[in-house]
């Protein structure tokens, strides 16, 4: 397929690659010619002269950094959706706020544009192994032609229904979670300096007898060893979804106690310097009130 690609960061350079791989042609485009040179040496990519010059093939996959970027790009008097043209799916799949993801239905319906909700759970190192997991909702027709790019860039695609604000909903709760267990991660880290015991020591022998999956071993490891940088997905990020989980709560009246702390711990590692550290530096915040700081 012939596929344009918004966004070229951290995830986005990775995942360029694998669609390359995968026998795909790209057209790249990022408002940073430092992003773009980052694939420039891979084959069977072409440079984009715009964000709206990425719809001129099959479909476009974006990975934008937060909700004000798609709205700028995709809402709007500004936006580079095509209107009414030749027929193109857009499959945006950085993680959105519910409230955005719903304008991005209905501006995209407006111009005739189909349009996948398709967020990932996985890291930079993850990717670059084709081991993304992508949640896709939307049309399942629309999905079953933009098949195989998920095939080339994950292990598994997991449709969630009709609607996109579904596939937004699964990330920003499954991201509440990984927030969560690095927060537990981090109090027991404390805990454990507290009594001059090793964090590394106890995290694996605690992952390793009872939470023996990917996402604990690796988290418990840059946590045990401190290795923040540089970060798969930074402190910022971290505030930014969630607040998204809290927004989402706040749309349906379901109270979120645990995300509330866990945004004013990240509020309290940026305020301490840690913005370009991986989000699992929050943990440095139990260690910091209990007085710990080496």
């Amino acid at each position: 397929m012939e596929v344009g690609f918004i966004g070229i960061g951290r995830m986005g350079s990775v995942m360029v690659a694998n669609l390359i791989r995968g026998g795909h042609k790209v057209r790249a485009w990022d408002n940073s010619p430092d992003a773009l040179s980052n694939i420039s040496d891979l084959e069977g990519v072409t440079p984009a002269s715009s964000a709206k010059d990425a719809f001129s093939g099959d479909a476009v996959i974006s990975m934008l950094p937060n909700d004000k970027a798609m709205r700028s790009l995709f809402l709007g008097g500004e936006s580079v959706l095509p209107k009414q043209g030749p027929a193109a799916i857009h499959i945006n799949m950085a993680t959105a706020s519910v409230q955005c993801t719903d304008d991005l239905v209905a501006e995209h319906k407006a111009c005739g544009v189909a349009y996948i909700s398709a967020p990932v759970f996985g890291r930079p190192e993850m990717a670059a192994e084709r081991n993304l997991n992508i949640l896709a909702a939307g049309d399942a027709g629309t999905i079953d032609k933009v098949q195989p790019l998920f095939d080339a860039l994950g292990k598994k695609t997991w449709r969630l229904g009709s609607e996109p604000r579904q596939a937004s909903v699964t990330k920003i709760s499954g991201n509440l979670m990984v927030a969560c267990m690095l927060e537990s991660m981090g109090e027991v880290s404390a805990l454990s300096r507290a009594f001059g015991m090793v964090p590394l020591d106890v995290l694996n022998v605690i992952v390793g007898s009872l939470f023996d999956v990917p996402i604990y071993r690796v988290y418990s490891s840059l946590i045990g060893k401190q290795n923040f940088e540089p970060p798969g997905f930074d402190m910022r990020l971290g505030l930014k979804d969630t607040t998204l989980a809290l927004a989402a709560g706040e749309e349906v009246n379901v109270v979120l106690p645990f995300a509330s702390v866990l945004r004013d711990n990240y509020l309290d590692a940026l305020a301490h310097g840690d913005e370009k550290k991986d989000w699992s530096a929050i943990t440095l915040v139990a260690a910091r009130r209990a007085g710990l700081d080496d």
